[in-house]
Parts: C-alpha cells; structure tokens; sequence
C-alpha cells in the first residue's frame, strides 16, 4: 500500500514538473476563444516559447513560459499570443495580444476585469488604437492613445503594458529570437 502511494505521488510531481503551472483555465478558455476569432479557426496549437535569461534581462516586459506562446496549426505558424495582467486601481486585469506573423497586433482582448469602474477599456472601439501596431511603435497615453473618462488609471495601465510589449518586439526581432 505505501509503495502505491509513492508511486501514485511520484507521479503526480512529475506531471507538474512536465506541465508546469500554465494559464489558469477560465483564462485559458477565453485566450481560445479570442484565438480562434482572430484567425478565423477551430484548432490551433498554442507553445510556449522560451527566451535566454540573458536576454529576457534587457526586455521591459518579462517573458516566461506562462505568458508568451506561438500560435500554429498544422505545423504552420500563425501568430503569436501574450497574455499578461496590468495593475488597475485596486486590483489587476488580465488582458492579451494576440500578433500576426509580421508581429503586428492583430487582436487584444481584456480578458478579465476586477473592479467596478474602468472597464471601458475593454472596448472594442479603445482597444483598436492598438491593431497594426508594431515593434517600432510607441504608444502613449498622453500623444497617441485616446483617454476615457473614468479609467484614467486603467487607461494608462494599458497603454503602458502595451509600449512596454511593442518595445519587447522589438529587442526581440533585433536579436532574431522570434
């Protein structure tokens, strides 16, 4: 009985040592979904990609194996994903960003919004200030992006998370790791 439960145990911590932590699964479940809109498909693979400590040090947004994957389907790249959380008020939102194979902003999304004002920035009309932008774009609160009243806070959580990710892109294509 105890070798079975050894057994049984030992394999538990190798299941999460393979499968690491991921994505929380109802946040899971709306990256899918918002996936699959922005590239008109059913299925799709989602890999984590993984950058050299050494570079990851240079980016103003860490990347780790739980927030920045490729998107293909049937070995065919389609994209990439990155799902991070941004500080609003009093709590953090969950948002992505989903990138064309350019590494152009495709899609974002507010995936999950905690607090009771400034959710406005989930919008589909704030949001598209974002599409097409690049590696080589720099977004501001206070020049490019539009503000709301109301989520002054959130507005400016966002678009910063959002420079701070094009800026990534860009140290990332100049270093050829995507």
């Amino acid at each position: 009985m105890l070798q079975g439960k050894r057994i049984i145990s030992g394999f538990l911590v190798v299941s999460l040592l393979l499968l690491g932590f991921g994505l929380p699964k109802n946040v899971q479940k709306k990256v899918t979904k918002e996936v699959q809109k922005a590239f008109e498909i059913e299925s799709f693979q989602m890999d984590a990609i993984s950058i050299s400590e050494e570079l990851n040090q240079k980016l103003p947004t860490k990347l780790t194996a739980d927030n920045f994957y490729k998107l293909s389907k049937d070995d065919k790249l389609l994209g990439y994903a990155f799902i991070d959380q941004a500080p609003s008020k009093t709590a953090k939102f969950d948002y992505l960003v989903v990138f064309d194979v350019d590494l152009k902003v495709k899609h974002s999304k507010v995936l999950i919004y905690r607090e009771e004002y400034g959710g406005e920035i989930g919008s589909k009309r704030w949001l598209k200030q974002f599409l097409g932008k690049t590696g080589g774009d720099r977004v501001d609160h206070e020049t490019n992006i539009d503000g709301i009243a109301g989520a002054t806070i959130s507005v400016r959580s966002m678009t910063n998370a959002m420079d701070d990710l094009l800026q990534t892109i860009e140290i990332l294509q100049a270093n050829e790791a995507l």
